[in-house]
């Protein structure tokens, strides 16, 4: 097999795939055109199902107005900052502290709002009940706070209701300095009467937020239960709500780089479920639900106590694994979206933010830039015998290409005869034309590992490179139309969006040069046809690559050069002219 064939092929078929996945890719349908029923969550027991309350109405103000209808205790640490609204006791006003809307911008990202705001996204926690006539605390019950009146890691707070039954229901929330809340909820009953309880929490979200839709981020429900990772579309819930019985796990929603997940007692089994709802109002809900599969009875002068956790905050990595080991959370930093590749892409992700903690001790700026660089040069290393023997042999068809351009000539009416005296040259020189493609082979699964990184990844989210790089994670920002920032012009919309290919930047024009100088490299097809469609090749990928994250061309640009200077100095050693034939005591023969 020609290895200019396979590599066209491979070439050719990334390029469809990456032009239809970019441009002619048909949208998801519209989650708001399809209908479905209100979930219930149902027990696996002799008794009657306990249903959660469902919010039915939701009322559009602005947050400011919503946040000041009800009373509130706040809460900060280093990370997040907030309020909890003692109507309810929901968790629905949080923002972080260090995460900016946009690079440079004073506005902080904004993460869970009320729910009379059109985007409200808030967590409740409470308790179920199948006993009739007696009043449970709901999103409406009024809360009293008892002792401190700031939540702090220092300071947790106590918010106690008490219903006509004389049955006391109190919540002791803690938190501590990143994302975690804690929750202890405790029944106390002063009544005459036996109750049954099923503590829950939920997380809901008034609509579909703004999403990447595209189609390797999962952006939506999700949740890990018995170590299984669960993940949900808003329209899959949409068209059929989702229940699971499981032993241990957690769930909730997620954003490309935000979480908001219930994290349940993992001692006990739970009913979990994604459920939709249209309100009378016309707005949607979308709701993920845990509720403690077995009942707590309580009796006349007794209690009972339940504590569940709550994560609220950025996908950071090292916190997510931190809360998994420490605080025994199954797999939650599975709320990253590694891919099929997650075998490549989860160690590769670990291996950057090591790599550049030291580039950052040592104080190398532009770290996590720096990093993508010394992993390439790790990964040359690593496939370096490989990547030889590969070179090579392309080496060899160079230094053959003369010949085979004469049998070409000789037999080109007869392509039987003249792939049979190839196929003999080939054997007889000792040459495996395929074993030229390897070194592109095994860059693609680390090319689309690379690519989840810096798309998924918070840590590459705002990340800087040095000169005009500021966001590692965004397309290169200058353009061909100010001449790669030369021109202090602001290039019109249509032009410099994200989707206009057309908007060359500086690093994918690096990239083309530096795929064009690897090709000069590697044997030029005889087909006349084939060379054209081949030169054509690096202005192809130049533009292909324009809209995908800068930190992604940079390797791949790195990885050309790398790629170049290693086939030089084996052709060199070779005696195989950069124009091909061989080279014998500085004459060039063929």
């Amino acid at each position: 097999m020609d290895t200019k064939n396979v590599i066209a092929a491979i070439s050719l078929s990334a390029a469809v795939i990456i032009l239809y996945s970019l441009f002619w890719a048909p949208p998801p349908p519209d989650p708001k055109l399809v209908q479905t029923e209100k979930s219930k969550v149902t027990q696996n027991d002799s008794t009657e199902a306990p249903s959660l309350e469902q919010n039915e109405e939701t009322i559009k103000i602005s947050r400011e107005e919503a946040l000041k209808e009800s009373k509130r205790i706040l809460f900060e640490n280093e990370n997040i900052k907030g309020s909890i609204s003692l109507t309810g006791s929901k968790i629905d006003d949080l923002e972080f502290k260090k995460f900016k809307q946009i690079l440079d911008g004073e506005d902080n990202v904004i993460l869970l709002n009320p729910s009379k705001v059109k985007n409200g996204y808030y967590v409740e926690t409470g308790w179920a009940t199948t006993n009739k006539n007696i009043d449970i605390p709901n999103s409406r019950s009024a809360w009293e706070i008892e002792g401190n009146n700031k939540l702090t890691p220092n300071t947790p707070i106590k918010l106690v209701w008490l219903n006509n039954q004389n049955i006391k229901f109190e919540k002791e929330i803690s938190i501590d300095n990143q994302y975690l809340f804690t929750v202890k909820q405790t029944i106390i009953n002063n009544s005459d009467k036996t109750y049954n309880f099923y503590p829950y929490g939920q997380i809901i979200r008034n609509e579909i937020p703004e999403i990447t839709n595209f189609f390797i981020l999962h952006e939506g429900p999700l949740g890990v239960f018995n170590s299984e990772l669960v993940e949900k579309d808003y329209d899959d819930i949409q068209d059929k709500p989702h229940s699971i019985t499981a032993d241990k796990g957690w769930l909730g929603i997620t954003d490309k780089y935000w979480l908001a997940a219930v994290v349940p007692d993992q001692n006990v089994s739970v009913n979990a479920s994604f459920s939709y709802q249209e309100t009378s109002s016309g707005a949607d809900l979308y709701q993920t639900d845990i509720l403690e599969k077995n009942v707590h009875t309580v009796m006349p002068g007794a209690s009972v106590e339940v504590t569940n956790r709550l994560f609220a905050g950025a996908k950071v990595f090292d916190t997510l694994t931190e809360y998994r080991d420490e605080q025994n959370v199954p797999r939650l930093e599975m709320a990253i979206d590694f891919g099929w590749f997650f075998f490549i892409t989860k160690p590769l992700l670990q291996v950057l933010i090591v790599i550049a903690e030291q580039l950052e001790n040592i104080g190398i700026k532009a770290n996590f830039g720096v990093a993508i660089l010394v992993v390439t040069v790790i990964l040359k290393i690593f496939f370096f015998p490989l990547a030889n023997k590969s070179y090579k042999s392309m080496s060899k068809m160079k230094a053959l290409q003369p010949k085979m351009t004469e049998l070409r000539e000789k037999y080109g009416d007869d392509k039987r005869k003249m792939q049979q005296e190839l196929m003999g040259m080939y054997k007889r020189e000792k040459v495996n034309p395929v074993s030229g493609c390897l070194p592109m082979v095994l860059q693609i699964p680390v090319f689309f590992a690379l690519y989840k990184v810096l798309f998924t990844s918070i840590e590459m989210r705002q990340s800087p490179f040095y000169g005009w790089v500021h966001d590692l994670s965004e397309r290169d920002p200058t353009n061909i139309f100010q001449l790669f920032g030369l021109i202090p012009w602001d290039v019109p919309s249509f032009l410099a969006a994200g989707t206009s290919f057309i908007a060359l930047g500086l690093w994918p024009l690096f990239m083309g040069i530096s795929m064009f100088l690897q090709q000069k490299l590697n044997p030029a097809p005889a087909d006349p046809i084939q060379a054209r469609m081949f030169m054509l090749m690096p202005i192809m990928f130049m533009f292909f690559l324009a809209n995908f994250p800068v930190g992604l061309v940079i390797y791949w640009t790195w990885n050309n050069l790398l790629s170049v200077a290693q086939q030089y100095v084996i052709m060199r050693r070779m005696g195989v002219s950069i124009g091909g034939g061989t080279i014998n005591k500085g004459t060039k023969t063929t």
